[in-house]
């Protein structure tokens, strides 16, 4: 493998893995934020048990994805220095204002929710953590900011062979950032209704003792948590439907390779529901195709043709030339990637769909069958780990479907490493990075598992306290 290639598996294994805790804490935050709405709209103390026990799995994840965080943006100075360069002016201010404000705002309030149970009033302490909630939806907005500015730069001029911005506003009303964000928000949305059920089934599922109080609060979880996966599945499969119509005109390439379009089809466009791409040849096998299917999904109509990956290839080759900087350009994307990726992220949304509405069937009172059979608790369980792969394969699709841009149409990835990193260096830190990914994965696990040891009536009565500074033996 050359520099590129491994500063780019370097980019993806600390964005993946770092993109695990980001949709799981946006996502569990919003949750615990209604579940303690509903302890002050109602003043039931299940509310309350229910918010304090789930909102440590939210802490949890909070503090791994920090530390991740804090990884790939070590990663990003040490191996794309020609990128900061050149984007520099750019990505400034948004990532200033999520360090400086959205950041600023969750830690803060985090704190304030973690050490004030009991001592301030219910309404105040709802304020706290719907704060973090805002909080960690603002510091996605600015990430996704400067993100939909790599899919579609606008608002930038060239200046001393830098990208310069010259409209702000244009950054932030950029149309690309509109459906990725609502997309991925409403992913994460639905990865923490999603957590909170699967963990809630794994609950019940354990062979011990759970007190009537506990089930209780397991039984409310799962029954609001399939409200909130329904309204946010179906919210996300809307909003994803609308970036793929937009990416049939901005990025045409992404989208041939989602559908495994290598020629430019008829009016009436086939969709293939699996298909095989030889990436040498270009050859198209093994494809079972429903006639006028991606016309529709594409255009919502049963007419409209798309375009295919080799004249999209043409086209661009005639556009940007087939060498930029020194280096030979290959316009075309991991299709194989892009098509089962696309599959899975898609297939798991509808299954969640499907799962929340069948669970609220099984869960409406006095018809609450789905507690007493262990393989519908076993479905819901396992499904706690379908968002992860769902989350994992649109990113791959975002960025995957960039290549062989950084920022589409204006600077490369071959241009954007640093000039300085040698093959020896970037083995050993993506070494290094893998164990601490490994490291850090197990002990969430094992604090997770840990934690779930116990019932929402083991830690009714524990609060975090802060230590008096002044009390004898403190030093």
């Amino acid at each position: 493998m050359n520099i590129v290639d491994l500063a780019r598996f370097q980019f993806a294994m600390t964005t993946i893995f770092h993109f695990f805790f980001v949709p799981f804490s946006i996502g569990t935050a919003f949750v615990v934020a209604i579940m303690e709405s509903m302890y002050v709209k109602t003043g039931n103390s299940q509310y309350k048990k229910m918010t304090k026990f789930w909102g440590n799995v939210f802490l949890l994840s909070f503090a791994v994805g920090v530390v991740t965080g804090i990884i790939q943006e070590f990663q990003f100075g040490m191996n794309w220095s020609d990128y900061s360069r050149f984007m520099g002016d750019i990505f400034g201010a948004p990532l200033a204002f999520e360090a400086l404000l959205a950041f600023f705002i969750e830690s803060t309030f985090i704190g304030l929710w973690m050490f004030t149970w009991n001592k301030v009033g219910k309404g105040l302490h709802l304020f706290f953590i719907w704060m973090v909630s805002f909080g960690t939806l603002a510091s996605a907005f600015w990430i996704l900011t400067a993100n939909a500015f790599m899919q579609h730069p606008v608002g930038y001029s060239i200046k001393g062979g830098r990208a310069v911005m010259v409209n702000f506003g244009a950054l932030i009303t950029n149309p690309q950032l509109g459906f990725e964000y609502g997309h991925v928000i409403f992913g994460a949305l639905l990865t923490g209704s999603t957590i909170f059920a699967g963990l809630a089934a794994f609950q019940l599922l354990k062979k011990r003792a759970i007190s009537k109080e506990s089930k209780q609060i397991y039984h409310k979880t799962m029954r609001l948590s399939f409200v909130l996966m329904f309204i946010f599945s179906i919210l996300t499969i809307g909003l994803g439907d609308l970036q793929m119509q937009y990416l049939v005109k901005e990025q045409p390439m992404k989208f041939a390779a989602t559908e495994a379009v290598m020629k430019t089809t008829g009016e009436r466009a086939p969709w293939s529901v699996i298909a095989f791409v030889n990436p040498k040849t270009h050859e198209v096998k093994g494809n079972i195709d429903i006639p006028d299917m991606l016309s529709i999904l594409s255009y919502h109509k049963t007419t409209g043709s798309v375009k295919g990956m080799e004249e999209i290839n043409k086209e661009m080759e005639k556009k940007y030339g087939t060498r930029i900087a020194g280096h030979k350009m290959d316009y075309y994307v991991p299709v194989n990637t892009l098509f089962w990726s696309f599959r899975f992220m898609a297939g798991f949304g509808t299954l969640l769909a499907l799962v929340s509405i069948v669970g609220l069937i099984m869960t409406r009172k006095g018809h609450e069958s789905l507690y007493k059979h262990r393989w519908c608790l076993w479905v819901v369980a396992i499904l706690t780990f379908a968002p992860f792969i769902m989350n994992t394969c649109g990113w791959m699709i975002t960025e995957f479907g960039r290549q062989p841009w950084t920022v589409y149409g204006v600077f490369t990835t071959a241009q954007s490493v640093s000039p300085n990193v040698s093959v020896a260096s970037l083995l050993t830190s993506n070494i290094v990075y893998f164990c601490l990914f490994t490291i850090l994965a197990i002990i969430m696990i094992a604090l997770v598992v840990r934690y779930l040891r116990k019932d929402p009536d083991d830690i009714e009565n524990q609060e975090p306290k802060l230590a008096d500074p002044f009390a004898k033996g403190a030093f």
